[in-house]
């Protein structure tokens, strides 16, 4: 029997819910059994002062879910957000396996401890004055409004739902939003044959200079006006420029914990840019960090959508996003995706892959809620739109290879009303386990 010892610890200095499954601030030592895949906690998950005492945990860790138990028991964590995946027994012990959920959410308890600082000091997140920058670029107004006119064109139900937020996050958010757009280009766009790592390095040093408030053009002024405005963080911005760079050099995914990454660095970014500009419910009693999950998962979500989505388009390119070790499990391969027909065992692995990414969505639900009452009708629309997408792939009977799943107008139109309701549901008073701090 292998078995592989896992050791992974956290900061002294956070506080961490049961909800997302972290690894408490002490050391934790998981023994991975392979065959039964049995784990026991040689500290508490929940460690308080002092308490040291020692607990078994039942961890059932599904191949579809991919997801594992931290500190509760049996399938009580399944729809809990995934954090450690693909824990591989080996015949060498003591070696440490870090999942890429792991990495991630690495990240995402830094942004979410800026946020939680600023509560903590004022309940609210704090805007500050606007910087005034030399010459034609202190004129942030006009700055503003060009990103929300791109905003406009090119992300119209979005747009229309941010118009009922605040002007200060409504303005950042379009400077967020326009920056993404411009980093997607980089590899997406008509010049993107021409994009090499190096001109990814000069853009991320532009991005650094924006951050110092050094911007380049009207465009990157809105940005660097939004950092010094609000607590956003320079991680998640560089990281979608990584995720750029992946597209440049690589075209295959081994695994679901591989593409798990790439969708965090192109998508699940832009969920943990845009929460400190959102801001969290005053009425909210969840935890930051479950937040930020939540907000992760939507991001993860939409990508795998659009992977689910742009099969054809993307195999015309030459490229295969799509766990490798999946389409085998299935019987596929490339030449599959390259020939283009919809068989038997196509259909059945689209289910498991449309099912997975409804998973994502089920989970950003429950963050949704808990953001600022005026933040929250662009968020709903852009999810029920996107998830309607995937009801539209099986309407196409899972040929996504040369019919391009889309929602109408129409049901764009309607999504509207209902997106505005579910806006206004109020916070859960009543905290379920998951979301206890």
């Amino acid at each position: 029997m292998s078995v592989t010892l896992l050791r992974v610890a956290s900061s002294p200095s956070l506080e961490v819910s049961n909800s997302t499954g972290l690894l408490d601030s002490f050391g934790v030592v998981k023994v991975v059994v392979s065959s039964r895949f049995l784990c026991r906690d040689f500290v508490s998950v929940r460690v308080k002062k002092n308490d040291t005492k020692k607990r078994w945990r039942f961890c059932s860790l599904s191949t579809d879910m991919k997801y594992a138990c931290v500190g509760q028991s049996g399938l009580e964590s399944a729809s809990n957000f995934p954090l450690l995946t693909n824990v591989r027994a080996s015949t060498a012990v003591g070696e440490v396996a870090v999942s890429s959920e792991q990495k991630v959410y690495d990240v995402v308890l830094k942004q979410a401890s800026l946020v939680k600082r600023k509560l903590s000091s004022t309940g609210e997140l704090e805007v500050k004055p606007e910087i005034v920058l030399p010459g034609n670029l202190s004129l942030l107004s006009e700055a503003y409004d060009r990103c929300g006119e791109i905003c406009a064109e090119y992300a119209k139900t979005f747009y229309l739902g941010t118009l009922l937020m605040t002007s200060e996050r409504r303005r950042a958010i379009w400077a967020i939003y326009v920056w993404c757009r411009r980093t997607d280009e980089l590899v997406d766009g008509p010049n993107a044959s021409h994009i090499t790592e190096a001109a990814m390095d000069r853009w991320e040093s532009r991005l650094e200079e924006l951050f110092q408030g050094r911007p380049f053009d009207m465009l990157d002024a809105a940005l660097s006006d939004t950092v010094a405005k609000f607590p956003v963080d320079i991680q998640p911005f560089k990281d979608m420029i990584e995720g750029m760079r992946m597209d440049l050099k690589k075209s295959r995914y081994k695994t679901f914990d591989e593409l798990y990454l790439y969708c965090y660095y192109v998508a699940g970014t832009v969920g943990l840019m845009s929460v400190p500009v959102m801001g969290i419910s005053t009425h909210s009693q969840a935890t930051t960090e479950s937040v930020y999950n939540a907000a992760l998962a939507l991001g993860i979500a939409n990508q795998l959508t659009n992977i689910l989505r742009d099969v054809g388009e993307d195999a015309r390119r030459g490229r295969v996003y799509l766990p490798q070790d999946e389409l085998a499990l299935a019987g596929l391969s490339d030449d599959d995706i390259f020939a283009g027909k919809v068989t038997d065992k196509w259909r059945n692995f689209m289910k498991s892959q449309i099912k997975r990414a409804r998973m994502f969505f089920d989970e950003a639900e429950k963050g949704v809620m808990e953001l600022n009452e005026a933040s929250r009708w662009p968020v709903w629309a852009a999810l029920l739109l996107y998830r309607q997408i995937l009801d539209e792939i099986e309407a196409n009977d899972y040929n996504n290879f040369t019919k391009r799943a889309y929602v109408s107008k129409t049901k764009k139109f309607l999504s509207l009303p209902l997106a505005y309701a579910r806006s206004m549901v109020p916070p859960a008073r009543k905290l379920s386990h998951e979301m206890k701090a």
